[in-house]
């Protein structure tokens, strides 16, 4: 049990430097919804130039150690990220 939760804690301490996490509030016009934050990894990994300029968010330090949650993650959002691309508005609303 105590295992489990060190794992959680690890977890949601990493979710700062997710690539995903960090284009969902990038709030950049034009920059891509759809697999944001494994599309930045990949860019990141391929020698992609400005980052910041295309996606609205840094690069995580270590894009290969993030692309595998960066993709869990933006397939889990995958449904509110193609309403969000198509204009459907869902009225969710949240944050901190």
């Amino acid at each position: 049990m105590i295992g489990r939760a060190l794992l959680l804690l690890l977890v949601l301490g990493l979710l700062g430097g997710c690539a995903s996490v960090r284009t969902l509030d990038a709030a950049k016009p034009g920059a891509p919804i759809i697999y944001s934050g494994t599309r930045l990894d990949w860019y990141s990994l391929n020698g992609g130039c400005c980052p910041l300029e295309r996606f609205g968010a840094l690069a995580p330090k270590y894009p290969a150690l993030d692309l595998p949650a960066s993709a869990l993650l933006d397939s889990l959002l995958l449904p509110f990220a193609v309403a969000a691309e198509l204009g459907v508005g869902l009225g969710v609303r949240g944050g901190l």
